[in-house]
Parts: C-alpha cells; sequence; structure tokens
C-alpha cells in the first residue's frame, strides 16, 4: 500500500493536520450573489439533506461574561489541573500519568476531545471534521513512535530498526490526484499540460528541497526539523523567518504560475494562509522538514483513518484512562499560597465547582489564554498575536462521483486553481470498497489577511449558501454532481489553525510565552509552536508536563 512517486519524485504533498484550533481568498469567500447564482449548479439542492455543524459557542462566549455564572457549590481538588482537551491536553495528561502523577484532571469545553481533530459518522462511514493524516514521523522521535506503537499503528521494528506499520492504516492506493486542464492526473505537483520551461523551475525547487532536508547547520542540528524547536539555530536558516515566502521566491526566480499554485496550495494546506502571508521558513519547512522512515512504507507516505486523526484522538482518550470532563468552561484563574484555584461551570449540570489544584496547564489558544489570565500583570504575550485562520469544512454523502479523464477516485483529490484545497474520499480506507454511497471531506481555508473579517463572514454566511458554493465547487470537476448528493453538513472552524507569519516562529515572544510561572502556571498549545500539526501538538504536552514534573 505505499505511495507511487510521480515524475517529480518523494515529495510529501498531501493535506497538514489542522490541528489544536484550525484561507479562501476573500474573493471567493465574499462572493456577490449574482456571482453565486452564475456558478451555481442547474439542478435544484432542494433534495440534499443536512445543516450546519460546530462547537457550541454558547458555553465558550460565557468566558467573556463571568459575572452572570452562579457561585461555586462545592470544592475539588488536584495535584494537576489541564484546561484543554485538545491533541495538546491529552498528551500532557498520557504523560504526567505514565509518569506516575494519577491525579491529573482535565477540563474540555466540548462535550468531546480532540479539538480540530474532531470526527464524525454517518451510516455509510466515519468522517473527520478536521486534521485528518499523519506523514510518516522521523524515527528520531521516539515519544510519538512509543504512542503509535501503543495504538497500534506500529505493530514492531525490523532488524535494522526500523518500525513496521499496519497495512490498515498507511494510506491506501491511489493516493492522490490533481485535475488540472481538464483531466484527472496522478499526484499533486502539477504536470499534465505544464509547459517545459515550467517543469524546470519545479525541477529546481525540488532539487532546493532535497538540499534543505539533508541540511545542517554549524549547530550541527537539522535546518528543519520536526518538532521544529529541534531545527538548528544557524542565522543561515532562521533569518528566512523575517521574510515572506513569496518574497523569497521571488527572490530566487522562482516565477512559474504551476510552482507558485502548488507553493500556495501548500501554505494554505497546512497553514491556511498564503505565500504572501507565512515565512519563508515555515514555507521551506512544509517541504524539508519531513523525514520519515519505515520498514514497509516510503518517506511520502501518510497514515491516515476514516475518521481522520479522530483515531487518534481516541487512542490518547483510552491511554489517559480517568479524569476528564467534558463540556466544562474553566472562566476564573486566581493563584494561592499554595498553587492555583480555579472556578469552573459545568454545561451539563449549570453548576459552578471551585479547583484548587497545586499546578495548571493551560492548553488553550492564546486569545483563550488571555481571557484566563486577565487579572495576571505578568501574563505571557505573544506580539504580534497569532493569525489565527477560519476554516469550512464539508462533508456529503455521495451515490456516486461523476468521472472525467485520467487517474480514477483517490484518497485526496485536488482542483487547480480552485478555492478549496480539494476533498479527501473518508471510505478510502475502508477494507472493501463500498459499491453504493461514500463520503468525501471537503476542505477550504479562509485564507484573507483581515481573518478578523473572514471569521465573520464565515459564521453569517447560511447553511444554504455555503451548501450553494460547495455544490459549484465539486461541479468544476464533476460536472453531474448535484443530484447524486443525498446528504451534505458544513462546519465553521472559527480559529482553525495558526499560521506562521513573518518573525513568529523564531522571534523571542513565542519561546518566552511558554516558559511557566512560578511552578504554578504552564503553557502548550500549537500557538506556540507557531505551525499546527499532530506532531506539534504532541510534542508541545510533553514539553509542558516534563516541565511540570521538574522539582520547584
Amino acid at each position: 500500500m505505499s505511495k507511487e512517486g510521480n515524475a517529480y519524485g518523494n515529495f510529501a504533498s498531501g493535506r497538514r493536520e489542522f490541528i489544536s484550533r484550525t484561507g479562501l481568498a476573500l474573493t471567493g469567500l465574499m462572493l456577490s450573489p449574482a456571482l453565486l447564482h452564475s456558478c451555481a449548479p442547474a439542478a435544484s439542492l432542494a433534495h440534499i439533506k443536512g445543516g450546519m455543524r460546530g462547537a457550541d459557542f454558547s458555553l465558550g462566549h460565557l468566558l467573556r461574561q463571568p459575572g452572570k455564572l452562579p457561585a461555586p457549590t462545592r470544592t475539588e481538588r488536584a495535584e494537576v489541573l489541564i484546561i484543554g482537551g485538545g491533541i495538546t491536553g491529552l498528551s500532557a495528561k498520557r504523560w504526567l500519568q505514565r509518569s506516575g502523577l494519577s491525579d491529573v484532571v482535565l477540563l474540555e469545553l466540548e462535550n468531546h476531545v480532540g479539538g480540530n481533530a474532531a470526527s464524525g459518522q454517518n451510516a455509510v462511514s466515519a468522517y473527520p471534521w478536521g486534521a485528518h493524516y499523519l506523514p510518516i514521523p522521523d524515527v528520531r522521535n521516539r515519544e510519538l513512535l512509543a504512542f503509535l506503537q501503543e495504538a497500534n499503528v506500529i505493530t514492531g521494528y525490523s532488524a535494522d530498526g526500523l518500525p513496521i506499520y499496519n497495512e490498515y492504516h498507511l494510506c491506501h492506493d491511489p493516493e492522490e490526484r490533481l485535475y488540472i486542464n481538464g483531466h484527472w492526473q496522478q499526484g499533486l505537483v502539477p504536470e499534465f499540460g505544464v509547459p517545459d520551461a515550467d517543469r524546470q523551475q519545479i525541477a529546481r525547487f525540488l532539487a532546493l528541497v532535497e538540499e534543505l532536508r539533508h541540511a545542517k547547520g554549524t549547530d550541527g542540528l537539522d535546518a528543519f526539523a520536526i518538532p521544529l524547536d529541534r531545527s538548528s539555530a544557524d542565522e543561515q536558516f532562521r533569518q528566512l523567518d523575517a521574510i515572506t515566502f513569496a518574497e523569497y521566491l521571488g527572490r530566487e526566480g522562482f516565477s512559474s504560475p504551476y510552482l507558485r499554485w502548488f507553493l500556495a496550495y501548500s501554505c494554505r494546506d497546512d497553514y491556511g494562509a498564503t505565500p504572501e502571508q507565512v515565512s519563508a521558513w515555515a514555507g521551506l519547512h512544509y517541504f524539508a522538514a519531513r523525514k520519515g522512515r519505515a520498514h514497509n512504507a516510503e518517506q511520502a507516505d501518510v497514515l491516515t483513518w476514516p475518521e481522520g486523526n479522530g483515531y487518534l484522538v481516541e487512542q490518547l482518550r483510552r491511554q489517559t484512562t480517568q479524569g476528564i470532563r467534558p463540556n466544562t468552561l474553566a472562566y476564573q484563574l486566581r493563584e494561592t499560597a499554595t498553587g492555583v484555584e480555579v472556578l469552573t461551570y459545568d454545561g451539563t449540570t449549570k453548576q459552578t465547582t471551585r479547583f484548587e489544584a497545586r499546578k495548571v496547564l493551560l492548553a488553550t489558544p492564546h486569545f483563550v489564554t488571555q481571557r484566563l489570565l486577565a487579572g495576571l500583570a505578568d501574563a505571557p504575550q505573544l506580539t504580534p498575536a497569532p493569525h489565527h485562520a477560519p476554516w469550512v469544512i464539508a462533508n456529503l454523502t455521495v451515490d456516486g462521483l461523476p468521472q472525467g479523464p485520467g487517474q480514477p477516485l483517490c484518497w485526496d483529490n485536488v482542483l487547480y486553481n480552485s478555492q478549496s484545497v480539494g476533498y479527501i474520499s473518508a471510505t478510502h480506507q475502508q477494507v472493501t470498497q463500498p459499491i453504493g454511497p461514500q463520503v468525501i471531506t471537503l476542505y477550504w481555508p479562509l485564507s484573507h489577511p483581515d481573518a478578523n473579517a473572514a471569521r465573520r463572514e464565515a459564521y453569517q454566511t447560511s447553511y444554504n449558501d455555503w451548501l450553494q458554493r460547495v455544490v459549484a465547487e465539486l461541479e468544476t470537476a464533476h460536472p453531474g454532481i448535484t443530484p447524486r448528493i443525498q446528504h451534505a453538513e458544513v462546519w465553521v472552524w472559527g480559529h482553525g489553525m495558526v499560521a506562521p507569519t513573518p518573525g513568529y516562529l523564531w522571534g523571542s515572544n513565542r519561546q518566552a510565552a511558554a516558559q511557566p510561572l512560578r511552578n504554578k502556571l504552564y503553557f502548550a498549545h500549537t500557538d506556540l509552536s507557531g505551525i499546527s500539526i499532530f506532531e506539534e501538538a504532541f510534542y508541545q504536552g510533553i514539553r509542558a508536563a516534563t516541565e511540570m514534573l521538574l522539582p520547584a
């Protein structure tokens, strides 16, 4: 089930993880009614059932109005209290428990853990609502490999020490295709109908990526690594964080529209932002940091499941045993002589509880952390504030996909020059391919520079309008698909993922904001990495948990 290389070599080009909280240009987002109707399919959408899905904002918005909440009626105590049940919070709880600390309580605002690695299921298949795959990890990431072995994703090791992956979890062939010039080509790097001059630029960029993948700094560390904190501090590489990826590409003479499209797709796919918004270091990291090795998989292979990274969420949840409190809002923190007092509100019982903990980990995005620490003079600051791009995800149940010429349906299906970043087939990983209906998941980042404006517009757009846009998007590559759509649900992620804007990754603020305060308050989230992928969220949890276990 290994991925077959295309003409441009082993190149990790799939969609990356949303991550512990997850950009369509505004020209595509704020479509005028006339344009909407002009691109709408001729067939009626009335037969399509479904509606809007998403986080329950009613509980989270109480954080802005804590005075409306009732006084506490009971007090609980814990050695450690973790606020936030995304990948980072779950990873921290797992690490603490494996280190012998069992008195750990985790609070999660939603009625489920996992953050933007959430998943759903219908009668046809499970499907992702966010992050949906994990690239084959670097064998030096021992903590992650150990977790994957516990989750039966790794079944053992070969004689030469390379992990052996469970074949079910490796993405099945055919893996990915691109709809370009009216044809489905294999792989996502533009090739079909691409002029020779553009092919030469693409080949030059891939050669550069291969060189950077093996590059090391004067400190002996990889120029680009995952987790990124293990990357070289050599200034020849880190200076790339000061300019945009677009500036770097212009400086290096990469002007091919086909190459520039592919690099824009990659940035929007992993960061929810464009090359004009992310740093050159981040843009190159996307390609040069992947160094996975395995006994039965190639470097560019990925692990995936019908429910996406919801599978990994469930494995983390099982490994953290008890002490998870869903549907619970933490809304006020106060330092005490012996630790931290936290007021929490249970959205189910409508009661407030006072938690007394010796240590508290805030595994929350920065904008939530700031609200929780509003009364603390030395609360950590990220300046400028992280750029969080909103995303729209649509899960559609279809009884067939009209196919054009070229490569047949793959796991990952991308449309050239599209506003979305394509769709995956959630049913692709089923051992027996379905004869009848199947589920596809469409990903649509809203990459406008003004994330707040994009966020407001996304929330104000009705289900019917989103459905019309999603169906029009699919009709471009699958004419006649509209009557075959049975059901469609749409989820808007307001703060989908952090974007590594210039200066964010290697400025002093990010690392300073991760430092604990007085051995009481600790911080971990992909906002403190600057890149929202599963590996970073997992690492952040272990980093903070390790700090908590150090003697005072």
